[in-house]
């Protein structure tokens, strides 16, 4: 084979084609060990457009590939973020793509509830994590643990948290002004937390926040601090006014025009 002859077949969308393979491959590496990433839509627009690339450009090995494999894809696609599809699915249904979160808390008297709760368990150094569920569903966590669907009150937070309770360990999931379940387990966080003093509690509640719009308060065991963790982020050492503060917050409806 002459050097006219190798240029001819080693041309520059040859190695445009092998290059892109070899970028998609790695990536596609890089999304299974990453599914907590929630790149799910930007991975089906560049997988069409690599598509069309691939026909516009006569890439011939990138073409074999995506139609070769497009089943696996699709497939690898609803197994990996089958928990995205679903928050998703859930969001158009109730048309909250672009809204804001509904309240998970609809009456102002049942905060003052959360509050004492709170504040008794932080007092006692009594571990908790209590969960407010907002557009994103948490169903896929209330099913491991015990279904409750009682009226929120102080009495019952405390008592499901309480040394001994069977549902102490786990976290409590309320909506609607109800308490959904107890004993539940959370995912635990893949992030490394600042503190390193901060235990499972912590992680899970992190965690949660890091998959869900649900706002977590989160008492430790040790010391009785009380954390707010929301949207992956974690705030700590609150006191009762910070907490109440930031629980009519999130309740504040916005106002009417006029």
């Amino acid at each position: 084979m002459n050097t006219s002859t190798l240029m001819d077949f080693f041309t520059w969308t040859a190695a445009l084609d092998i290059l892109i393979v070899a970028i998609l491959i790695l990536g596609g590496i890089f999304l299974i060990k990453t599914t907590r990433s929630q790149p799910l839509i930007r991975s089906v627009i560049a997988i069409s457009g690599l598509y069309l690339l691939s026909q516009f450009l006569e890439l011939q090995a990138l073409k074999w590939v995506l139609e070769q494999f497009v089943t696996v894809v699709l497939l690898s696609v609803i197994v990996l973020f089958q928990p995205e599809l679903r928050r998703a699915t859930e969001k158009i249904r109730k048309g909250g793509i672009f809204g804001h979160s509904q309240n998970s808390i609809k009456n102002p008297t049942l905060i003052k509830h959360i509050l004492t709760a709170v504040d008794t368990l932080s007092k006692h150094k009594v571990g908790a994590l209590i969960a407010l569920e907002f557009q994103d569903h948490l169903d896929d966590y209330t099913e491991s643990g015990v279904p409750i669907d009682g009226q929120l009150t102080s009495d019952l937070l405390v008592s499901l948290f309480w040394p001994g309770s069977p549902t102490h360990d786990g976290a409590v999931v309320i909506h609607d002004n109800k308490v959904v379940a107890a004993g539940c387990l959370l995912p635990l966080t893949e992030s490394k937390l600042v503190d390193r003093r901060l235990g499972t509690r912590h992680m899970a509640a992190m965690g949660l926040s890091e998959n869900s719009d649900a706002l977590v308060i989160a008492i430790s065991e040790e010391t009785g601090t009380i954390s707010i963790v929301e949207n992956g982020n974690m705030t700590r050492y609150l006191n009762r006014e910070a907490l109440e503060t930031r629980l009519f917050n999130l309740y504040k409806e916005p106002e009417k025009k006029s």
